[in-house]
Formats: structure tokens, C-alpha cells, sequence
């Protein structure tokens, strides 16, 4: 399988934050979410890969080359806060942004705008958030770009926008020489459409692999204190202890070392990074 992004031991320091050995590969064809908590260095790295900032070491690979300039027109970017002058209408957008694009499709950008129900004429400040967003999503899709990077992109929208927004990124990538990157706290929106999941934490890489090992690489469990012993507890990530007994996650390679009485279910992409965070937390 071969990637359209490669990530190899990036780092970089801000601080008291570190950026530490970020290491992942976003394969072609495929939607790669980015999730973690805030501060974990999401954005941090987003930017490192467009080149927005210096990485202290590592290197970033796309298309197979390193160094991809911010404006290289094979890549499409939404970030969490609109990049257009407020005053700019969509058509003053499509005016200033086309130019930097040898593959800019007008007729593809229009397409977007009545689809969003964006009113070409009306100006970016008198537009909801949401409506910002699907701005900055119509001039992504609207030049042929193979990659999209999306930091937080149906952050403000409601679920019915969202759900087309989702519909849209697996379209995207039924070409299988395109892919994204889709950084996001909704994970209802990944465990819908991601394929892959790479998970950040303090900075470094927690996993990073199919969506559906990560899935199954852990689970939920339940039970009474009186059930587990202080060794017991050792395998519980981010145990949480209540009056009526206690909650955690623990990896399913483990569980035949807890009681058989302890509940195990399921558990969705918002727990493990709660109680992944959590266990980082106790054992700081």
C-alpha cells in the first residue's frame, strides 16, 4: 500500500510542550482521523506538515516528497478558524484564491456553493459558522487537490451538515489516488468515516493504525470494587472509583486477568481518549 503522507520522527518544542517522535502514514484512498485531546499537538503537527512552522527534526514526506510547500495546489486545507477576509464575498474568495491554482474548477466551486446553499454574493461576516466552514470546504475541493487536511472542520456545524460533510470525504477518497486527513473532536464523525485513526497524546503518538484494531484493542469494564485486587487495577487505564464500584478501559489482551465478574462491553473512540487521558493524568 503506498502513502500520500509520511511522517517520520517529527519534533518540536514549544516550551514546557514537545511534539516527541511523531511517526504516522496516511495511506491513498483513505480517510486518516487525528484525534486526541486538547493540547495534545494536533494542531501542532498539522501545521509542521504544511509547512506553516519549523519542525526541530524529522521529515515530512508528500506525494513522495519532502518539504511540501503550504501552497502546493495537490493539497486542500480547512482549519479550525476561516482564512478569508470578512468583508470578501464567495465570489471575491473564488477571485482571490483561484489564482494560485493551475487546476482551479469554476464550475466545480459554484457546484459547492448552491449544494452548501452558500449565497455567492453574501459576505463571510454575515455567514453563520457553519457556513464558514462549508466555504472554506467548497474552495478545498474546488482544484483537484489529492490531499485534504482538515482541522476541525464540522466543529459548529449541526448533524445534518455534518453528516454531509462526511458524505462528501468518502467520495472524495473513492478515488483511491486521493486522501485526507481529518483532524476532529466529534469521533462520531470518524467511527462513520475514518478508516484509519492516529491517536496523539502530550505529544506523542498513542497509536496509529485501522480504526477498527484501535477498536478492538480495548474495551470497557465495570464492576464492584470488592471485585479486583490492588494488582487487579494495574491493568485498568484511567481507573475511575465510585460509590458504587468503578470504571475503566482495559486492553483486551488483558482481560483474562481480571475477574470473570467484571462487565466488559464495547467502547467508542471518546472513551479511549478520555480514559487514556485520564491514565496519563494518575501517572504523571
Amino acid at each position: 500500500m503506498s502513502n500520500i503522507l509520511e511522517v517520520r520522527s517529527l519534533r518540536k518544542s514549544y516550551g514546557a510542550f514537545t511534539l516527541n517522535d511523531v511517526t504516522f502514514d496516511v495511506p491513498k484512498g483513505y480517510i486518516m482521523g487525528f484525534i486526541g485531546p486538547n493540547g495534545a499537538g494536533k494542531t501542532t503537527a498539522i501545521k509542521l506538515i504544511l509547512n506553516i512552522i519549523r519542525a526541530d527534526a524529522g521529515s515530512i514526506k508528500i506525494f513522495g516528497r519532502e518539504g511540501s510547500p503550504v501552497q502546493n495546489e495537490d493539497i486542500g486545507v480547512v482549519m479550525d478558524t476561516p482564512m478569508f477576509v470578512e468583508d470578501w464575498t464567495a465570489m471575491d474568495v473564488e477571485s482571490a484564491v483561484s489564482p494560485f491554482y493551475t487546476k482551479w474548477d469554476k464550475r466545480l466551486f459554484a457546484n459547492y456553493l448552491k449544494q452548501f446553499g452558500l449565497d455567492p454574493k453574501k459576505k463571510v461576516k454575515e455567514l453563520s459558522r457553519g457556513m464558514k466552514v462549508k466555504l472554506q470546504i467548497a474552495a478545498a475541493l474546488s482544484h483537484n487537490a489529492r490531499l485534504l487536511i482538515l482541522d476541525e472542520p464540522t466543529s459548529g456545524l449541526d448533524p445534518v451538515a455534518r453528516d454531509e460533510i462526511c458524505d462528501l470525504l468518502r467520495e472524495f477518497v473513492s478515488d483511491e489516488n486521493k486522501s485526507v486527513l481529518f483532524s476532529t473532536h466529534i469521533t462520531s464523525d470518524l467511527e462513520k468515516t475514518a478508516d484509519y485513526i492516529t491517536f496523539i497524546l502530550n505529544g506523542r503518538i498513542v497509536f496509529t493504525g485501522a480504526k477498527d484494531d484501535l477498536l478492538e484493542k480495548y474495551a470497557r469494564v465495570t464492576g464492584g470494587l470488592s471485585e479486583i485486587s490492588t494488582q487487579q487495577k494495574k491493568y485498568i487505564i484511567g481507573i475511575r472509583e465510585h460509590r458504587m464500584g468503578f470504571e475503566g478501559m482495559v486492553e483486551t489482551a488483558n482481560l483474562s486477568k481480571l475477574p470473570q465478574t467484571v462487565l466488559t462491553e464495547g467502547i467508542s473512540l471518546d472513551e479511549i481518549i478520555i480514559f487514556m487521558n485520564k491514565g496519563a493524568k494518575i501517572n504523571e
